[in-house]
């Protein structure tokens, strides 16, 4: 799908976003993955804002997301829990941070958007600072094999209709972008992660000076 059309997606959902009221487990899910979060925040498609109500007091946010009409809602979001936040309407995939930018950096539910989350990953590698926190909330495919078919016989019209894949392995990308796993948890036949990790090899040679 083209980008344009992509973003075109996300903006009908905009609204269903906002007022979406999530089960107790999500939520549970969230509070126990952003409480994590410190310093120098960014957090990747923000959407309408569903993580705000997590992050601990004293955060600096930098909210990125490629639909202005999500960031519209996010914004009302912030201003009603006087979060300090400054966002930014743009692609995440064309978006770049000089190195060693956040102390932490916050994604959940956004890499089944991305045409190359790998590439995305990478980045994430790069921008958090080599003592800092990379914090995921993502789902993929299934290690029940049942389950994993349905995922890939939904998956042409799901993403059409909602701008999301079902088919991806996020532990395994996360591995292949060098980045370092402290605690990961999945559920749901594997299907959601939780993963608490830091910068991998780059952040830390750079550090280093090798």
């Amino acid at each position: 799908m083209e980008k344009h059309r992509l973003i075109q997606v996300f903006d009908r959902q905009a609204n269903r976003y906002a007022k979406n009221k999530e089960g107790p487990v999500l939520k549970q899910w969230r509070q126990q993955l952003i409480g994590e979060a410190f310093g120098e925040v960014l957090e990747l498609a923000v959407g309408a804002g569903a993580n705000f109500p997590y992050y601990p007091s004293g955060v600096k946010l930098t909210a990125v997301d490629f639909s202005e009409s999500m960031l519209v809602r996010a914004r009302q979001a912030a201003k009603e829990m006087d979060l300090d936040v400054s966002f930014i309407c743009a692609d995440i995939e064309e978006v770049n941070f000089p190195d060693h930018s956040f102390d932490t950096i916050v994604s959940t539910l956004s890499f089944c958007s991305y045409g190359n989350p790998l590439k995305v990953l990478e980045k994430l590698n790069r921008w958090c600072k080599p003592h800092g926190k990379i914090l995921l909330m993502e789902h993929g495919i299934s290690s029940n094999r049942a389950v994993a078919a349905v995922q890939k016989g939904l998956n042409p019209l799901l993403y059409r209709m909602i701008g999301c894949h079902h088919t991806r392995d996020m532990p395994g990308l996360v591995q292949k972008a060098g980045i370092r796993v402290d605690h990961r948890e999945s559920h749901w036949f594997n299907m959601m992660h939780i993963i608490l990790a830091r910068p991998g090899s780059q952040a830390e040679d750079k550090l280093t000076g090798y």
